[in-house]
This record gives structure tokens, C-alpha cells and sequence, in this order.
């Protein structure tokens, strides 16, 4: 069969606008469906926008989708259904599998979950006449009516084949400036065992951590010396003892690549670690501190002070590796000056780069249960829910207070004199990309004010 996958793009400016990294999954799926003999071609549309036109021409078509750009795959769906109502299209991704009878307005088929073994299924079915009926992890319509067979079935990491990039269209001719080359996305496991409520990692993927073998990394890393890469894992040292061992792995090996990867702020705990991390090539580590406020951290249940976060700053620091902070605004115990005061904490111990994001209930999270029950969602457009704007009543500031305090303490972190000031001091590569955050800060201003979503909330919720 021909098959064209597509990401849609997202709604609106957002903080890895400048980074284009695709999410892994339909790049997995296609490399599974082009090992089976299917013909198949990937869009990321951030990095080439389909024609649907052409799309329209595929036997299948599948649009993978988180919640806020939802909007657009469904729009996508529409069309492409406009122009050929006989092309089965299937929905796919996290917002999809949470949302399932919405999503088969749009669409001929979901899949739900891990999608490793459901979609090839589906395909094969549909391929040789068959239909959906008893594959699991897969929805459909039935006489207008939705019907959710049981769900997917976990898989094994070491089953899931490394992903073919070269799969989506434009990647080949990507190229981004010298300081912000392209970047090889790339996993390594799969699951977390912490239970943050507005996160929906384990309603996907299970608390169980599944990895890859290492030898299996070490050897695919091999093929890919000179890159960039960025490691998708939720928390890339969840088990210090096969982190590390993946690590001299990559030493022994003579890996050479440039890495950065998410990890919690304990990670600063095991120097030995850290070590290793510099030897075998990390420049960056993303950090979700989450919050200055301690009655935030009790909320989200992260499990850490402030002051183990203050630590782990300084010896990571130490250790010549770069902090992406990351802060999530808007809990219960948050109000009208937290945005500053985690811009004052993030200025004052020398965090490289920030994301100061506004909590969101997304569908699939106990957060989106807990609001949707208690009645403080403030829209449904889920366009929205990319956590750049407030979508929701917070209990201790207005949601019109909230955008505009987050933003206004953005746009301080990423000052124009600041941005020269590290210049100044030779910083170039926090410079760089303290240039990139202001220019970013101020079209996502703009955007909001052409919009018209910061009238929206001043309007209605501004008191």
C-alpha cells in the first residue's frame, strides 16, 4: 500500500519553534510499514507542509496528534475526506487516544496507545479485505456508532526498530544555523513511575520503565558520530546503574556526538554520573524543577526542595554542563508573584535557558478530570492547550493575571540588554539562544494580541 503519515503542525508560536524535532512515533511506524513492503512517505508539516492534494492520492492515510494540535488533524481529516470520501484515514497519538469519539467524527479508524502492533494490524486487515473488529488498541465506526476494541498491548522497547528519519520528507535538507544544527531525536526507554498529575506519560506508556538494550543504543549511536542528538526519554537516568553503564558504553566505544536528555534534579546527587554524562559528550540537561514554590512541589508531588534544586544547579554547573530549566505555572499554592520570583530564582543561580510554561490540564491526566469536574475550564478550543495559555481558573490569581504575569516575566528573562550582556562575557551560545528567546517571547505576544485571546481573558477574566 502507499501511505502517508503526517504531524501537524502546532497552532502557534511555541518554545522549540526554532528546533525542529519530530516526535518519534510516526517515524517508528513508518519504518515498521516500510519493512513489511508498504510504500511509505512521512510529513512533518513544521518542517515540510504537505500537499493534501497529493496526500489524497496515498491508499492510506494516518495523522498523528497531541492535544493542541488536534484542531488542525481533524481539519486535515475533513479535507482530505472532501476531496476523496473513500480514503480510509486513521487518527492517531496521545490526544486521539483519550479522545477517541471525538476523534471518529474525523476519521475512519483510531489507534489507541502504543500503536508499535495495532496499525500494522489494521493495515494488513484493510489491505486484504478484512476490517478492525477484534484488533486491539483500535477504534472505529460502526452504523455512525464508536466502537473501542480492547486496548493495545504493551510492547517491548527492544522490539520497536530504530526509526528511518530519512522517512520524512525535508529531512535531508534541514539545516539550521552552526549553533543550532539539526538534531537527531532518539530514545532509549520507555515509562516513568512518578505520578505528576498533569502528566499523561503513564496513561500512555504505564509506570514500568522498558528499555533498550544497550548494546542496541551503543551501535545505532555509532552510525550517527558528528550529530546532535536529543534523548526523547521521559527521565534518561531513571536507573543510574544501566545509565551508567550505557554511558562507559559510549566511552569505550568512542562515541562521538554532541547530547542533551531530560532528567530530574536528583540526577546531581551521583557525581559519578555527571562524569560520565560530560565524558561521553552532554552539553545540556532539561531539568523539570517545576516550581520555586515548596507547597507546589508537595502539590505536584515531585519529591524535592527547593534547596535540593538549588544544589543540584550548582553542581551540575560545576561539572561544565548547561541547565534548560523548565517551570510549570499556575498550581493551587501559585499566585500573581510566583512568575517573578522563578524568574528571580532562575537570574540568580545561573540557569542557562528557561521554559516558563502555564499548567494545562490535558485530556488524559488527572489534572483534566479534577478541573472538568469542578467546572474551572475555561475553553474547549484545544488549540489552546499547548501550555502558552491559561485554559483554566486558577485558585489563587485571575487566568487573565496569570498569561500576562508569565509573559511579562518571560520577556524579563529574555531581555534584549540581558542577551548583550552575555555577549559581553563571551557566552555566545546562551547569548544565541537568549536572542532566539526574546524573538520568540515577542511573537508569541503578538500572536496572542492578534488572536485576540488576551482579550478574551481581560474581558471575562481580568477579576
Amino acid at each position: 500500500m502507499k501511505i502517508t503519515l503526517i504531524e501537524p503542525r502546532s497552532p502557534g508560536v511555541h518554545v522549540f519553534s526554532k528546533v525542529k524535532v519530530p516526535r518519534l512515533g510516526l517515524p517508528i511506524l513508518g519504518t515498521i510499514l516500510k519493512s513489511s513492503g508498504h510504500e511509505v512517505r512521512i510529513y512533518v508539516e513544521e518542517i515540510q507542509a504537505p500537499q493534501l492534494s497529493r496526500v489524497a492520492e496515498s491508499d492510506l492515510v494516518g495523522i498523528s496528534t497531541i492535544t493542541s494540535t488536534a484542531p488542525r488533524a481533524y481539519h486535515m481529516a475533513d479535507r482530505l475526506k472532501d476531496i476523496d470520501p473513500d480514503l480510509p484515514v486513521v487518527l492517531g497519538g496521545p490526544h486521539v487516544s483519550f479522545e477517541p469519539e471525538e476523534a471518529l467524527q474525523h476519521a475512519d479508524y483510531c489507534v489507541l496507545g502504543e500503536g508499535e502492533r495495532s496499525f500494522p494490524r489494521l493495515i494488513e486487515a484493510l489491505a486484504s479485505g478484512g476490517d478492525a473488529r477484534g484488533i486491539s488498541g483500535v477504534a472505529y465506526r460502526q452504523r455512525g456508532k464508536a466502537v473501542l476494541n480492547s486496548p493495545a498491548e504493551k510492547v517491548k522497547v527492544s522490539d520497536v526498530p530504530f526509526p528511518d528519519m530519512k522517512l520524512i520528507e525535508g529531512w535531508e535538507t534541514l539545516r539550521l544555523s552552526p549553533l543550532s544544527r539539526r538534531i537527531l531525536p532518539f530514545h532509549t526507554s520507555r515509562g516513568c513511575p512518578h505520578g505528576c498529575r498533569f502528566c499523561s506519560v503513564i496513561s500512555l506508556f504505564g509506570r514500568q520503565y522498558r528499555f533498550r538494550p544497550v548494546t542496541d543504543v551503543i551501535s545505532r549511536l555509532k552510525e550517527h558520530d558528528g550529530a546532535v542528538i536529543f534523548f526523547y526519554d521521559d527521565n534518561f537516568a531513571a536507573d543510574r546503574s544501566r545509565t551508567k553503564k550505557l554511558l562507559r558504553g559510549m566511552i569505550d566505544a568512542g562515541v562521538d556526538i554532541e547530547w542533551s536528555a531530560q532528567v530530574r534534579a536528583d540526577v546531581a546527587s551521583d557525581p559519578e554520573i555527571l562524569q560520565l554524562m560530560v565524558q561521553a559528550g552532554a552539553t545540556m540537561l532539561h531539568i523539570g524543577f517545576e516550581s520555586v514554590n515548596q507547597s507546589t512541589l508537595q502539590e505536584y508531588e515531585k519529591n524535592q526542595t527547593v534547596e535540593q534544586m538549588v544544589e543540584s544547579i550548582e553542581t551540575i554547573h560545576h561539572h561544565g554542563l548547561r541547565i534548560h530549566g523548565m517551570f510549570v505555572i499556575g498550581s493551587d499554592a501559585d499566585d500573581p508573584s510566583t512568575p517573578r520570583r522563578t524568574v528571580d530564582f532562575a537570574l540568580q543561580h545561573g540557569i542557562d535557558t528557561i521554559q516558563l510554561m502555564m499548567l494545562t490540564p490535558i485530556p488524559g491526566t488527572p489534572l483534566y478530570e479534577d478541573f472538568r469536574e469542578e467546572g474551572r475550564l475555561i475553553t474547549d478550543r484545544w488549540e489552546y492547550y499547548d501550555g502558552h495559555h491559561v485554559v483554566f481558573k486558577p485558585a489563587r490569581m485571575t487566568p487573565y493575571q496569570m498569561q500576562y504575569q508569565v509573559m511579562k516575566e518571560l520577556a524579563r528573562f529574555y531581555s534584549l540588554r540581558r542577551c548583550l550582556n552575555l555577549a559581553a562575557r563571551l557566552q555566545f551560545v546562551n547569548s544565541y539562544f537568549g536572542f532566539y528567546g526574546w524573538r520568540t517571547v515577542r511573537r508569541w505576544m503578538r500572536d496572542l494580541r492578534k488572536k485576540g485571546y488576551m482579550s478574551f481573558l481581560q474581558k471575562n477574566f481580568a477579576t
